[in-house]
């Protein structure tokens, strides 16, 4: 049986792994660590929760301390991870070496202050560290060990062009770990431009979880998802994270399930870091049993109690499950993944499937189980032209008939042939009478002014208004006030008393001033 003596480690190496209770490397540490002690570049991947941290930092530690002034800088996706390396190194070391973490969220004054000190140990993310380099206030020349830890992720957040930045500024000779929990098209083409012939290390099938989670599905509609958690959590004991896929999601889970008597906190890319290491510290601490979270979380947070891994909405990527469930069943304990599964989420979970089964995601079955779906539930009918209604039959004149919509209006009467009549409207109109034959007047919208005339002909008479007009006419037309309204009433007709002004006239010199206003 290997243990970590064999590897010939540094006294101060050996008692920290004891303090840790760590005692027998795990496959992907027993074949790391050797070939990272002869100073060869490593291109490692394991499953979640194989212990890749260990395999970087114990050979990396022992390299360096051999050197007086080489510094390693060590890059993680996100801050969660990047706080637990330091912890990692801090533990490895005790006080040996400086080790500093340059994290977004955090006080970039507190940050200058510990790079004033020298440290031999860079932690931290790439965003980061790139300011830092843009500021001048970090200088990486000296730099000769570089690790990139969950490469995969850090390229699915579009850290790519950040790290070539930051990778510019290295040394060309360096030592060179990169890691990752699967090994995409995209990786190998990285380690190809980072990487000096690299050693392949390879332990166990990336895409599948480990063997001690026990994997479990539940299928619900998404009304009843919120009643099936809150079932499933009174049935179980121990720390439970809960995967959404939104911020807001996580915020509003985390505050119905408060208001059930069941403490959980929320964590997402929003909260600020001191915000973000409460929410840690809490869980951490088992003060909050659950904890609801985006995949922010699903990668690097290391807790060894969590006993339950609970999907409440399935990933968009079908990697991103094997990296939820891998929070639990970590060095070698047994965990817990249960999924809900709504009739929408059929096709995330065919993927996930899909991976789990082949090791390969297909996105094709998405694409036709969408393609399926869609025409199962909206069969398409070829309609009529210029006829605009989705599923229409085509009519069997083939014609598209303006007027057939203006037969649909209620009360209106039924016309022979299908031509539009432009007059229809205007008979639905209230008081107005009917009219012979089917041409519109454009003359009936006169009969509406107030006080016009009464016409005689084919023009419509019996206005509404006639018995107001009868009452108006007894006080007399009123003067015309200007040469617009001449001819609207008798020559030496007043204006009714009614619609006099109080104030007087003014003398414009014949103009009507900006307060005059005609009657007409």
């Amino acid at each position: 049986m290997t243990t970590f003596k064999s590897f010939g480690l540094p006294s101060f190496l050996n008692e920290a792994l004891e303090r840790m209770d760590i005692a027998i490397p795990t496959p992907i540490q027993e074949k790391a660590i050797p070939a990272g002690l002869e100073g060869h570049d490593i291109l490692g991947s394991a499953q979640t929760g194989t212990g890749k941290t260990m395999a970087y930092l114990i050979p990396l530690i022992t390299n360096l301390m051999k050197t007086e002034r080489s510094t390693a800088l060590i890059m993680a996706p996100t801050r969660e991870l990047a706080a637990q390396i330091q912890d990692a190194a801090r533990d490895l070391n005790g006080r040996k070496m400086n080790v500093v973490l340059l994290i977004g969220g955090d006080s970039m004054y507190k940050q200058l202050s510990a790079l004033k000190r020298g440290p031999r140990l860079i932690v931290g993310t790439p965003g980061r560290i790139n300011d830092h380099l843009t500021r001048g206030t970090l200088r990486l020349n000296e730099t000769r060990f570089l690790v990139l830890d969950e490469t995969d992720r850090m390229l699915d957040m579009g850290f790519t062009d950040v790290l070539k930045k930051i990778v510019h500024h290295l040394p060309k000779e360096r030592q060179t770990f990169m890691f990752s929990a699967t090994m995409p098209p995209s990786i190998k083409t990285l380690s190809m431009a980072y990487l000096t012939d690299p050693q392949h290390i390879a332990v166990g099938s990336t895409t599948q979880p480990v063997l001690k989670i026990k994997q479990e599905i539940v299928q619900t509609s998404s009304s009843d998802k919120f009643p099936c958690l809150i079932k499933e959590l009174e049935s179980r004991e121990g720390s439970v994270i809960i995967f959404v896929k939104t911020k807001h999601g996580a915020d509003r889970l985390a505050e119905r399930l408060s208001r059930q008597d069941h403490q959980a906190n929320a964590m997402h890319g929003d909260l600020k870091q001191r915000k973000r290491e409460e929410v840690i510290k809490d869980f951490r601490n088992l003060t909050k049993r659950i904890l609801v979270a985006t995949d922010i979380a699903a990668r690097g947070l290391d807790i060894p109690h969590i006993k339950h891994v609970i999907n409440y909405d399935l990933p968009q990527c079908p990697e991103d499950y094997i990296h939820r469930i891998g929070r639990t069943g970590r060095a070698g304990m047994e965990g817990h993944a249960l999924s809900l599964v709504s009739p929408e989420d059929g096709n995330k979970w065919r993927r996930i499937h899909n991976l789990i089964e082949t090791g390969h995601d297909d996105p094709s079955l998405d694409a036709k189980s969408k393609s399926r779906n869609r025409t199962k539930q909206r069969p398409f009918q070829k309609s009529g032209p210029s006829d605009g209604r989705f599923g229409a039959s085509k009519r069997e004149d083939n014609k598209s008939g303006a007027g057939r919509h203006n037969e649909r209006k209620f009360g209106s009467p039924k016309r022979d042939g299908d031509k539009p009549d432009a007059s229809r409207h205007e008979e639905r109109r209230f008081g107005a009478p009917k009219r012979d034959g089917n041409k519109p007047d454009a003359s009936r919208h006169e009969e509406r002014r107030f006080g016009a005339p009464k016409r005689e002909g084919d023009k419509p008479g019996g206005s509404r208004h006639e018995g107001f007009k009868k009452s108006f006419s007894k006080r007399g037309p009123s003067k015309p006030t200007d040469a617009r309204s001449e001819g609207s009433r008798p020559e030496g007709a007043q204006r009714p008393a009614a619609f006099k002004r109080a104030a007087p006239k003014r003398d414009t010199g014949g103009k009507r001033g900006p307060s005059q206003r005609a009657w007409a």
